[in-house]
């Protein structure tokens, strides 16, 4: 069997930033997959998963309430490894394209108050995971650290 695309990034020189993970042409358009690094993979603590589970509810709800973006936005979720998120979008996107869209969103996430959108027994499967001062501490650290002054190392693969 061959190893799919996201095995063959080497997780050992990659660095938390916006990757562009793969492009695939569907109809008359390009699914652009965004890999959006938040730690260092097999170096730095995963993330928990309440922490994660609340950034994809407000990540989510950000996304498909952007007034640019909402029509474009296919789905925004988790890796598996708890180092990221997975954004694809509906056109043909650079990793510096949406770096905008990103620094909106997490500074929608480290400024979010209230009620997290989804978090009831109606609305989502396992809503009594999540941690808001953990989201929005983790939002807040990759706004500074990654977003703030993201560099070319941070945009493309490691090769």
């Amino acid at each position: 069997m061959n190893k799919i695309t996201s095995f063959t990034i080497d997780h050992i020189r990659l660095v938390p930033g916006i990757y562009v993970s793969r492009k695939d042409p569907v109809s008359d358009t390009v699914i652009t997959t965004f890999d959006i690094r938040m730690t260092s993979p097999n170096d730095e603590p995963v993330m928990n998963t309440a922490e994660v589970h609340t950034i994809e509810h407000l990540g989510a709800t950000f996304l498909r309430n952007h007034e640019a973006y909402r029509d474009r936005v296919i789905y925004f979720g988790p890796m598996g490894c708890r180092t990221g998120f997975y954004l694809l979008l509906a056109g043909n996107y650079s990793s510096a394209d949406i770096v905008p869209l990103m620094k909106e969103m997490f500074a929608f996430i480290a400024g979010f108050e209230g009620e997290i959108p989804g978090a009831s027994a109606r609305d989502c499967g396992n809503y009594l995971d999540m941690n808001l001062p953990m989201a929005k501490y983790l939002a807040k650290r990759f706004l500074a650290y990654v977003l703030t002054d993201i560099q070319d190392s941070q945009l493309y693969y490691p090769e």
